[in-house]
């Protein structure tokens, strides 16, 4: 038992360390959900539409971290015989499989929202 947890531990803190590795430098402007609502309210301006823009394009490399961070640990879990056995599978592997592509999806969704707010600051800029 100790062996395990001493295991999943260090399979965590890889994955969180190769996570930390690949994320980009680049912070993006923080807007608060009331801020952010307030902006797609009255968003009119080619800068407005690129502000709220940048905020999708930040949750959606969060979400993508997250999912290569689940997918890592479930990678993780597999290698594990007792943890991969189908009794404690569907709490482990199967568990951050799902979260990977549910975060994985939403990263998309993030991503075709930014694309959206692009389009409107370049029809915005044309009037």
């Amino acid at each position: 038992m100790k062996r395990t947890l001493a295991l999943l531990s260090v399979s965590l803190i890889l994955a969180v360390a190769s996570i930390a590795q690949t994320t980009p430098a680049v912070k993006a402007e923080k807007l608060s959900k009331p801020q952010l609502l307030s902006l797609i309210a009255t968003a009119h301006t080619p800068a407005e539409h690129e502000r709220i823009a940048n905020y999708y394009d930040a949750r959606a490399r969060d979400f993508l971290a997250q999912s290569a961070e689940h997918a890592q640990m479930a990678a993780e879990y597999r290698k594990n015989p007792m943890i991969s056995s189908s009794k404690w599978a569907t709490g482990t592997i199967n568990h951050c499989e799902y979260l990977a592509q549910s975060l994985k999806s939403d990263a998309v969704k993030m991503q075709e929202l930014a694309q959206l707010h692009r389009e409107m600051a370049a029809s915005a800029s044309q009037k």
